[in-house]
């Protein structure tokens, strides 16, 4: 007969005793079962006492978390919170050196748990710290574990940044501004200096009034990534809450700084006394990865405020940029005002801005009216005009002697093709939370924007004459040029002269046979006789891709329990027993390496109690961590399943992807997925209808082949022999 459900067994130590093994009512009062523990070892006070994990985060068992007791947990008896953060509150203050760093380290350590580091902030334990860093006469390992204590308590939210001092942020900025600086202090002034950034904008001021991204710079040169994912981090959130004016006029984050030569050679790694960021012989963490999307995402955003400015057309500053244009294009030399009668000019100017390629010859400032993306295309042209006139130039030369509906306008071109770049890197939208999509190319150029357009413009123009197009196929070749741009940047192309070699490949000859292989894979017979062969095939297809996720699920996935603090990891596991009855679930100290044997896991939940799975916004931990920063990638990564009347076991699946059989599934839908086939419903996601296309199509296919007067043997052919080397492998790393 099973145990009750509120009777937990567990272990308990005691320093200089042996375990005890009890079972835990968790009906009980926490502080009966406290008393009942230290009744058993002869200890008084029992007030004095607490329960804590046994494991390594040592977390203290309270009312609230009480419930997250499984069987087989070894849970520690040691001094309660308050006890332990007085004892660490005076030990701290020793004027024993060695006695000082010991205290320290345990503080660093204790205050990972929110409810010792609520008591320790109760005696106003943040103050005091702050002061240790305010004297300047602690350093090294000394200020390391200050920092780190200091680090663990302000990220439980529980004290606001507001109340910190100048002197306290001054001390901080001192440590990122030295040039030599230990390794673990710079890291932990720099976790500090980004969470001041972004949850006060009265310390953003300060901050930035502090540290410069010419101080922040050098810090990227070195060879330890987490320095350099902190300094980006810090540089990133300068810029995110930077006032709306400073990001407009591009003053402190911009060309001028953010982006000077300097920092692009560190971050493309193009000079040898400079350390690698992105070419760096270290693969990139997923921390880095997404630091560096967040740069890319606000630099681009900086283009926002350009793209939706319309042109003015009476304003002359602007109107110059135009003449400009034409100068360069056909070596004007500006005229007098009184050279030639007024018709005349005017007459002069229609026919060459009608060359250029504007819609509205007569007066092509009304062009840059439509928003997006506003003066932001003449920007580009200009660019273009000047620092590459002689591809200038061709193009405009090239379409003005074509016949006119032959020529490829260069003016409404440049302005639908700017529009378009908008739209591909998603100028304007917020970062995401959770993405790491950046192209490193756009870290090799101080004018990377501008200089992809350059190179788009004269694709869209190459493209333009391989179609033979016409003015009637404006569209049809923007279409083509967002597909040979799309692909290109799908290789992730290191540099931009690579992503220039990238669509050398992908000429419209390519695309049209890449369209056409497409579409070939994707055929589909409309004739009777196909349809019902493919109406009795789909059941044995969709059969098939339901067992292919069982079997996933029986191998079993490590999760990560979501937490509201950064960078703390914890993990649990799950799989489905080989009959397809019980889910088997436990948690884990750390990730695994490969497979959790079924017996490790100490708890389960049959399947025939499973009601429902929920997705999304309708998971129960998706509704009730308010707390966290959720946002769309986590909402689109959350199911649940619910069992019994009101309970649920919550899940985040990994952002990854995993194999099944030689393909490639995101760990989200292979659960959903499995879930979905063990209650006896639809399998919905994406993959299940890209497996029943593409395994439908192979099995039409075959039943098809024309095998008429061909002799199909019984007898499988012989294995080869195995060959005496293996010289002619090509080993692709």
């Amino acid at each position: 007969m099973p145990p009750p459900a509120d009777i937990v067994k567990v272990a308990i130590e005691w320093p200089g005793a042996f375990p005890k093994l009890m079972e835990i009512d968790q009906k009980k009062p926490l502080s009966a079962i406290i008393k009942e523990v230290c009744e058993g070892w002869s200890l008084g006070n029992h007030e004095n006492f607490a329960l804590q994990n046994g494991d390594s985060t040592n977390f203290y068992i309270t009312e609230k978390n009480r419930n997250d007791i499984k069987n087989g947990s070894i849970l520690r008896l040691t001094t309660s919170p308050s006890q332990t953060a007085a004892q660490l509150h005076e030990r701290i203050q020793s004027s024993s050196m060695d006695a000082k760093l010991e205290a320290l380290k345990d503080l660093a350590n204790a205050s990972r748990d929110i409810t010792f580091a609520q008591e320790f902030i109760n005696l106003d334990g943040i103050s005091l710290l702050t002061q240790m860093v305010e004297s300047g006469t602690d350093f090294g390992d000394l200020l390391s574990f200050t920092l780190t204590a200091f680090v663990e308590l302000m990220d439980h939210g529980i004290v606001s940044w507001d109340t910190f001092s100048v002197a306290f942020i001054k001390k901080i900025a001192s440590y990122v501004n030295k040039s030599a600086m230990d390794t673990a202090v710079l890291q932990r002034s720099l976790a500090i200096l980004e969470s001041m950034v972004l949850n006060s904008q009265d310390l953003y001021q300060k901050v930035a009034q502090e540290i410069t991204i010419g101080q922040l710079i050098p810090h990227l040169q070195g060879t330890d990534q987490d320095v350099q994912t902190y300094t980006i981090a810090v540089i990133n959130a300068l810029f995110l809450k930077a006032p709306e004016e400073k990001r407009q006029v591009r003053s402190l984050y911009s060309i001028h700084t953010l982006y000077s030569t300097h920092f692009v050679c560190i971050m493309a790694g193009s000079t040898e006394q400079l350390s690698n960021v992105i070419r760096s012989n270290k693969p990139i963490n997923d921390e880095m990865a997404h630091q560096l999307y967040v740069l890319q995402v606000l630099t681009f955003n900086l283009l926002e405020d350009r793209m939706m400015t319309k042109m003015d057309p009476q304003d002359q500053a602007q109107r110059d940029i135009i003449f400009e244009l034409r100068r360069i294009a056909f070596d004007v030399e500006c005229e007098p005002n009184n050279s030639g009668s007024i018709e005349k000019r005017k007459s002069m100017y229609t026919r060459d801005y009608k060359k250029l390629g504007f819609i509205n010859h007569v007066n092509p400032a009304v062009d840059f009216t439509q928003i997006p993306p506003g003066m932001l295309a003449l920007d580009n042209m200009l660019y273009f005009a000047r620092h590459h006139q002689d591809a200038y130039i061709r193009i405009v030369l090239e379409n003005s002697s074509r016949e006119d509906k032959h020529e490829c306008p260069f003016g409404r071109s440049s302005i639908e093709l700017t529009k378009m770049l908008c739209e591909i890197l998603k100028v304007g939208e917020l970062p995401s939370e959770n993405c790491h999509d950046f192209h490193p190319m756009f870290f090799t150029h101080d004018r990377s924007f501008e200089e992809f357009f350059c190179i788009c413009i004269q694709l869209l123009n190459k493209t333009w004459k391989e179609m033979r197009a016409t003015s009637e196929d404006f569209n049809k070749v923007m279409q083509v040029v967002r597909e040979q741009i799309m692909r290109a940047l799908t290789l992730k192309p290191n540099s931009l002269d690579q992503f220039k070699s990238r669509l050398q490949n992908l000429s419209y000859t390519e695309i049209l046979k890449i369209r056409q292989s497409e579409r070939m894979n994707q055929e589909d017979f409309q004739s009777r006789p196909i349809m019902e062969l493919r109406e009795k095939i789909q059941p044995e297809i969709m059969e098939l891709i339901k067992q292919q996720r069982l079997n996933r699920l029986c191998e079993g996935t490590c999760f990560r329990k979501i937490s509201s603090r950064r960078r703390q990891d914890k993990f649990w596991y799950c799989r489905l027993s080989p009959n397809h009855k019980v889910l088997h679930y436990g948690d884990l100290e750390e990730s695994p390496q490969g497979e959790v044997p079924h017996d490790s896991l100490q708890d389960k939940l049959p399947v025939a109690d499973i009601k429902a799975v929920v997705t999304g916004k309708d998971c129960p931990h998706m509704k009730e961590k308010g707390a966290l920063k959720q946002n769309k990638e986590v909402l689109e990564l959350a199911f649940s399943v619910l069992y019994e009347s009101d309970e649920y076991l919550n899940f985040i699946a990994p952002d990854n992807f995993v194999h099944v059989g030689m393909l490639l599934y995101c760990s989200y839908c292979v659960w959903t997925d499995g879930l979905n086939a063990l209650l006896g419903k639809e399998m919905t996601s994406d993959y299940t209808k890209s497996d029943m296309d593409t395994l439908l199509s192979m099995e039409m296919k075959l039943r098809l082949l024309d095998l008429e007067n061909i002799q199909i043997p019984e007898a499988p052919p012989p294995i080869p022999k195995e060959p005496s080397n293996y010289d002619f492998v090509y080993d692709c790393n």
